[in-house]
């Protein structure tokens, strides 16, 4: 593709970068991103995401806009109070950067519905705020061949890793299955940090610039966690699982499945 002066201009800091350079941002332009979620993790996201010239960038989410989210939503505003979230995120985004086009998905994500949507993106960001979204997300990539980004926030702490399936470890090697109900606080009794959300986000929306140029090491089979009190960042290697029920040599899930819904691990 080809560049004009204001486009040069725009994503200048990107371009002078060495590790991404004209050809970066063309794979940048041309490349696109499905951010599953327009919460904590999938607001920031997805403006760094559109910043940065992200040609098209698919929205999930079926909620609205609560006056809670804008304590950490940063894409929502107060006066988007009951509007669709992917709607409100669709806006900023246009306002944004009108270069970009957004695709959005007012639904509720399940087993039926979810490959359809993933198969044509080239990265997956998971800004989900439940287990059950999360284990369909993982299997769904999986099968589609999507590259994933898994975030997950609570309190001050957060945690994150890159998939690639068939080659790293997935996020059933790590967690195998959802824990047992009231085995884990939900978000509105743990509470979350806006700002933590803020931290994962970006560090999600980096993996998937990554991924679409090429630069640096993205964080595949390892999990980075952090405690915001204390900054303490971690990163613990992990491997891809034989007996993994979804990516193993002897599989157990060969079709998509809902999981039972219990309580949320990641507060968007």
């Amino acid at each position: 593709m080809e560049f004009n002066e204001l486009t040069l201009q725009r994503y200048s800091r990107n371009i002078i970068l060495q590790e991404i350079g004209i050809e970066g941002q063309e794979k940048i332009c041309n490349g696109s991103v499905l951010v599953i979620g327009a919460g904590g993790l999938g607001s920031p996201a997805l403006l760094y995401l559109a910043a940065a010239g992200v040609g098209r960038i698919g929205i999930v989410d079926f909620d609205k806009v609560d006056l809670t989210n804008l304590q950490r939503q940063i894409i929502h505003f107060t006066p988007d109070v009951g509007k669709s979230k992917v709607l409100s995120a669709k806006e900023k985004i246009e306002a944004l950067n009108p270069e970009v086009k957004v695709e959005t998905y007012d639904v509720l994500l399940s087993s039926e519905n979810i490959r359809e949507i993933i198969k044509n993106y080239d990265f997956v960001i998971d800004g989900t705020d439940n287990f059950r979204s999360k284990f369909l997300i993982n299997d769904a990539c999986y099968f589609e061949g999507k590259p994933l980004s898994h975030g997950g926030i609570l309190r001050f702490f957060g945690q994150t890793m890159t998939i690639i399936p068939g080659k790293s470890a997935c996020y059933r090697c790590v967690f195998n299955s959802p824990p047992p109900k009231d085995a884990v606080p939900t978000c509105s009794q743990a509470g979350i940090l806006g700002s933590v959300a803020g931290i994962l986000g970006t560090i999600q929306a980096t993996e998937a610039l990554k991924y679409l140029t090429g630069a640096g090491d993205l964080l595949v089979n390892t999990l980075l966690t952090f405690d915001a009190k204390t900054f303490n960042f971690r990163k613990i290697n992990l491997k891809k699982q034989d007996s993994c029920r979804l990516c193993g040599s002897h599989p157990e899930i060969t079709k998509l499945i809902d999981e039972e819904d219990v309580v949320c691990d990641l507060k968007k």
